[in-house]
């Protein structure tokens, strides 16, 4: 299982929203390509990276920001964020991101993320956003009627990479991820499906770690580590098994 630690930008800064609210954001700090180092020092090979100005923008925002992660990580960079054209996701990927992370566009124009999945094999992410089991969108301040399972079935023998699966009412809580919701969302689909959302230790890596079988990719854990209540090197070893 990939442990991705989370960058998410804002203004340039790395910072940690509440529940997804743009006006309860911790900065954590000015420098995300440090950022970046200090969690490829610890082992990580995959990072998180979030533009939160260009999901509530639908373009980018922290695109400086974004560029610097690239340049400082050697591992695979997974950006998410306003993303919604063909223009941006080329621009990603000629900037070197290794996978996309797409939401609003795919509850909006499903069609299109099924042509970008096509068109780079591997590279697409569809971002399940949920809220009381319903899809949200646009930086989460949307949220639809479509529930979160017919959302993940849409996607299914579209060759996308796999589902990024938020709580958002857990996100930055440091309540515990929701594991009940995610294990059946896996078990639901034929796509490999990331944790996302409140992860608060390494009890939350444990347990999702074992439910590798049953779909569980990864885990994006941004909070935690930045609070000092995860240790990245233990969890990258612990999701190793």
């Amino acid at each position: 299982m990939i442990v991705f630690p989370a960058i998410d930008l804002k203004g340039g800064q790395v910072v940690r929203l509440a529940e997804g609210d743009m006006d309860r954001a911790t900065v954590y700090g000015d420098d995300p390509a440090a950022q970046a180092r200090i969690f490829a020092a610890a082992g990580a090979m995959h990072l998180h990276v979030v533009d939160l100005d260009g999901s509530f923008a639908g373009e980018a925002r922290n695109r400086e920001a974004v560029d610097g992660i690239v340049d400082a990580f050697e591992g695979y960079v997974q950006l998410g964020g306003g993303i919604r054209t063909r223009e941006a996701v080329e621009a990603w990927f000629d900037a070197g991101v290794a996978r996309i992370v797409m939401g609003t566009a795919a509850l909006k124009d499903p069609q299109f993320v099924k042509d970008m999945a096509a068109e780079y094999p591997g590279g697409i992410v569809v971002a399940v956003d949920a809220k009381d089991g319903m899809v949200a969108t646009a930086g989460w301040a949307d949220v639809s009627d479509v529930p979160v399972v017919d959302m993940a079935r849409r996607f299914e023998d579209a060759g996308v990479a796999s589902l990024l699966f938020t709580d958002i009412g857990r996100d930055g809580m440091l309540k515990g991820c929701n594991i009940e919701a995610t294990v059946d969302l896996a078990r639901s689909v034929d796509i490999p499906v990331i944790a996302s959302g409140g992860v608060k230790g390494l009890d939350d890596i444990r347990i999702l770690s074992l439910h590798a079988d049953d779909g569980i990719e990864g885990v994006i854990t941004g909070r935690a580590i930045y609070d000092g209540r995860l240790d990245l090197k233990t969890a990258l070893a612990m999701a190793k098994g």
